[in-house]
């Protein structure tokens, strides 16, 4: 059986600080990315620069992967 999806007055006030402080994280690494990709060289970006500004807003996806494969050392 699916389970019914919580309100955000469902939650207890544990699970809505868990929740804020998971969207304030994914959106400073987010951020951090974007600031990183924008400044970074891109002879040090592994494909085009253009490409990872739209993977960067699939959260909490894109961010991560940045980070893992789309820079170079």
């Amino acid at each position: 059986m699916a389970s019914k999806k919580k309100s955000w007055s469902d939650m207890t006030p544990t699970q809505k600080k868990v929740v804020v402080a998971v969207g304030i994280a994914e959106m400073a690494l987010t951020t951090w990315c974007a600031r990183d990709l924008k400044h970074r060289p891109k002879e040090l970006v592994r494909g085009p620069k253009v490409l990872w500004g739209p993977v960067l807003s699939v959260q909490p996806v894109g961010p991560i992967a940045y980070l893992v494969w789309g820079r170079k050392r």
